[in-house]
């Protein structure tokens, strides 16, 4: 039986469409991933001793959008990249060091990779110059806050004197100290910490002082605080996502960026999905 040539015309475009269709889901989901910031956990955490220069070096190295890194401030005033208060965990050695009572000679005389295996023997904590000299064209260093307001004038010069200014965010859980970085680098994105779901109040709050917005604990993310975050022009970024699905269904309602410790494999799993 022959097919009338109409016929045939009208299944070429009916098929031609479909394709088009599919092929534009399948854009939505690569640019939706693409779009997305995928931050590396004080760098490549899962592979690499972190927050030191191998471990920023190797986020890099997988395609980290950005790196975060948490510092407090030694007793002689340089910034030291570390996430804990003290050397006792990420640091080999019979005597503890409290970070902030500690000259940052002896500090950086501490083994900080070994721990993480014997090829990272010898890591220093590094001082936040070193870890900004990382930072490749294009991308972008978080800091974390974990000390207050009084590391701010220390990290202006740091990062003066390395200039890649325009580089730099900051994140931080205290709150006040958050509002003066902001105001120590008013052309920088600083971010404020919570492990829970803040209420409109706090919104209003943190959108009053000028906040690039807020980075919040991934269970605590839903569509009403995204919608809520919108309304007052805040981004939402998340910590700390390892599981495809839930860096998925995040980025599917709006989050900005997702703190990963594993950013390379993230994204190839959320493209799968």
């Amino acid at each position: 039986m022959r097919i009338p040539s109409v016929t045939i015309k009208k299944l070429k475009l009916k098929q031609m469409k479909t394709i088009f269709i599919l092929s534009a889901f399948i854009l939505l989901g690569i640019n939706s991933i693409a779009q997305n910031m995928f931050i590396a956990h004080r760098g490549a955490s899962n592979l690499a001793p972190e927050n030191t220069i191998a471990s920023a070096n190797l986020a890099w190295e997988l395609g980290a959008d950005a790196v975060e890194v948490d510092v407090y401030l030694s007793q002689d005033n340089r910034v030291m990249v570390i996430h804990d208060k003290n050397t006792k965990r990420t640091c080999s050695g019979k005597k503890t060091f409290e970070i902030e009572k500690t000259p940052s000679v002896l500090l950086r005389d501490q083994d900080a990779g070994s721990w993480k295996g014997e090829e990272f023997k010898g890591e220093k904590i590094p001082f936040i110059e070193e870890i900004i000299e990382t930072v490749p064209e294009g991308k972008t260093l978080v800091i974390e806050i974990k000390c207050g307001p009084e590391v701010l004038p220390e990290l202006q010069r740091a990062i003066d004197k390395k200039g890649k200014a325009n580089q730099i965010a900051f994140i931080g859980f205290d709150y006040d100290t958050m509002v003066q970085a902001h105001a120590a680098f008013p052309n920088n994105k600083c971010y404020w910490l919570s492990s829970t779901k803040p209420g409109d109040k706090k919104l209003d709050e943190v959108a009053a002082a000028g906040l690039t917005g807020i980075n919040i604990q991934h269970k605590a993310i839903d569509e009403e605080l995204i919608a809520a975050a919108s309304k007052r022009n805040l981004e939402v970024l998340t910590w700390t996502v390892d599981d495809p699905a839930e860096a998925k269904r995040l980025t599917e309602i709006g989050v900005k960026g997702l703190t990963t410790n594993r950013p390379k494999w993230l994204k190839e799993e959320m493209s799968k999905l």
